[in-house]
């Protein structure tokens, strides 16, 4: 019975908006009146396409997990829209709005507004660092950023936060899609993603363009903030919500590492430009698959790196930020039996790690 009062409850909801908002149907043309689409030339991008896209008297939509529907004239404009399912980039014609129309009230907006949004990407520091912050790269080799009055993105952490700050962007400015899911704005901007257009992002891992790990290391390794820190750093992701890229045994790893001088360190608590800080500081770090490892984009040249990963796990990203860093990595496979067991899917080898630290 409850499961059919939710349902009709959803529905007499979807029934409401589209009274209020109408039907949205798709527009794929590639060159609709309804945006302004600028291809961007700088040649920092070594020869990648992106664009920036413009939309006047426009809204944007997201449910915050896998959707982002750039709205005009209700019309679903296919190219800045974002639909990901499956754990894979799919077509504009499977956005949620246009089987669900508008689920909220819109939220207008005076001035200009950068949308940032991309699913639940805001809340992973990699998609952070690797996804949204490039963005804005890309955004001022066209425009000032001052040109915004508003950027609109998910909840941010103090982290998060501290670095927009050091690229000049204030708190106030920011639009909270959590809160706000549906905007409306004068003139809204939207840009190309930086490395990922198709398939899963796990396959696409080997992909990402050197040019923003040397603009993320060049930008903000600046505002590193000194403090007493061991050379030789553990990162402990036992905080994470996740289960995956867990250590199974990790009390006996951690033993290890105390003997063999390493700080066990976690990073939710730590502001960003302590991070920047203690991955410039060390020469040995070691950690599970998982996203505090970004943070090797402000590593020193020649610094090593030990990933401890699940068994045939696809991702690449840590190998590709170390190969273009010019970092020495290192990386330790768990066996398959682990895969699913329940306090984790990592099982170290500290014979196989002692080899590798020692290497």
């Amino acid at each position: 019975m409850r499961n059919i009062l939710k349902k009709t409850y959803k529905k007499l909801i979807q029934i409401f908006f589209k009274c209020l908002y109408g039907d949205i149907t798709i527009d794929n043309r590639k060159n609709s009146k309804l945006i302004l689409k600028i291809k961007v030339k700088d040649k920092f991008f070594k020869k990648k396409n992106y664009f920036i896209y413009s939309i006047t008297n426009g809204s944007v939509f997201t449910d915050n997990t896998e959707n982002v529907a750039v709205i005009s004239n209700n019309k679903l404009l296919a190219e800045p829209s974002f639909q990901h399912g499956d754990s894979r980039i799919i077509s504009p014609k499977n956005n949620s709005v246009l089987k669900k129309g508008l689920t909220n009230f819109k939220k207008k907006y005076h001035g200009n507004v950068l949308s940032l949004v991309q699913g639940a990407s805001t809340e992973n520091y990699f998609h952070w660092l690797m996804d949204i912050l490039p963005k804005i790269r890309i955004f001022t080799s066209k425009y000032s950023i001052n040109k915004i009055n508003y950027l609109y993105l998910g909840n941010l952490t103090s982290s998060q936060e501290q670095s927009l700050k050091f690229l000049g962007i204030k708190k106030k400015q920011i639009i909270n899609s959590k809160v706000y899911k549906h905007i409306f704005a004068k003139k809204l901007f939207f840009l190309s993603h930086p490395w990922y257009s198709k398939g899963k992002f796990h396959d696409q891992s080997h992909n990402l363009p050197s040019w923003q790990i040397i603009w993320i290391k060049k930008t903000f390794l600046k505002f590193k903030k000194k403090f007493k820190i061991n050379k030789n750093i553990y990162i402990d992701r036992t905080d994470s919500k996740f289960s995956h890229c867990q250590i199974i045994n990790y009390l006996e790893l951690k033993e290890y590492l105390k003997k063999k001088n390493f700080k066990i360190v976690k990073l939710i608590n730590q502001s960003f430009a302590k991070q920047i800080y203690m991955f410039w500081n060390a020469n040995n770090v070691i950690g599970a698959h998982g996203a505090a490892l970004t943070n090797l984009v402000f590593c020193k040249q020649k610094t090593k790196i030990i990933e401890l990963k699940p068994f045939r796990h696809p991702g690449k990203y840590y190998q590709r930020i170390s190969k273009i860093n010019n970092l020495l990595y290192y990386s330790i496979e768990s066996q398959k039996k682990y895969l699913k067991n329940k306090n984790g899917d990592i099982f170290v080898d500290l014979k196989e790690l002692d080899k590798k630290i020692n290497a």
